[in-house]
């Protein structure tokens, strides 16, 4: 699986989400979704956790930017991702989840044990960490119950650093989620296939609110960079 520095960060091009999936098996590290606007905007510090881990292309802006390095790739959306994972190592691997609102994290965990009857799920967590004793204490019980996968969902670039400082106390799987707790439980409807397989997301999501202009202003912002080989 080949990989690109694009803006400063290191973006692999996977052929499918198996590849990745094994891969990040196999290397042990945090699974980190790179868009136009993480390319755009990611300060140091994010570029720095993901050039050593894994950033996978979870939009069209990061596609388009490999394939003016001259690597094809394929799209791998993070809300789908995570489901992936468990389907593929649910009957030898174990979980822990962070993320969400209570009733949000209450209502994943019951809808994951009905679609996947033989998922363990060591425990779990709402993402509203507040305090340094807070964090050590989620440490010490990750290091307790050992869970091989941890899916953390909670934005950026909040879970990325709360996913390197716990990666540093316990080796494991990590993957950041963003809203896809939310998605998941049809808390947030997700764009309708078309727009999905089009690649058009973005767009249907700027249509459902519009008062995320401000974002996808910066999608404008990158294409120009791309344009003028900045990138």
């Amino acid at each position: 699986m080949q990989n690109k520095i694009i803006n400063n960060l290191k973006i692999f091009s996977p052929c499918s989400s198996e590849e990745l999936i094994d891969y990040a098996f196999k290397e042990k590290k945090i699974l980190i979704a790179i868009n136009a606007e993480k390319i755009l905007n990611s300060n140091d510090e994010f570029k720095n956790i993901t050039n050593k881990n894994i950033g996978y292309p979870d939009g069209i802006g990061a596609l388009w930017a490999l394939k003016k390095k001259g690597v094809n790739s394929i799209k791998i959306a993070g809300c789908e991702l995570w489901l992936d994972i468990i389907a593929q190592k649910v009957n030898h691997k174990k979980f822990y989840l962070i993320g969400g609102k209570e009733e949000v994290i209450k209502n994943t965990v019951k809808k994951l044990k009905i679609e996947f009857p033989l998922i363990q799920i060591v425990n779990y967590r709402d993402g509203y960490i507040n305090s340094e004793e807070e964090i050590i204490n989620l440490e010490n019980d990750i290091i307790d119950k050992k869970p091989d996968v941890i899916f953390i969902a909670m934005g950026s670039p909040k879970q990325e650093l709360l996913m390197e400082r716990l990666m540093k106390k316990y080796p494991a799987i990590y993957q950041g989620l963003g809203g896809s707790f939310d998605v998941y439980t049809g808390n947030v409807k997700r764009a309708p296939k078309w727009w999905i397989n089009n690649n058009l997301e973005w767009a249907y999501r700027l249509l459902k609110q519009p008062s995320r202009i401000k974002r996808q202003i910066h999608l404008l912002k990158f294409v120009w960079n791309m344009i003028i080989n900045r990138y």
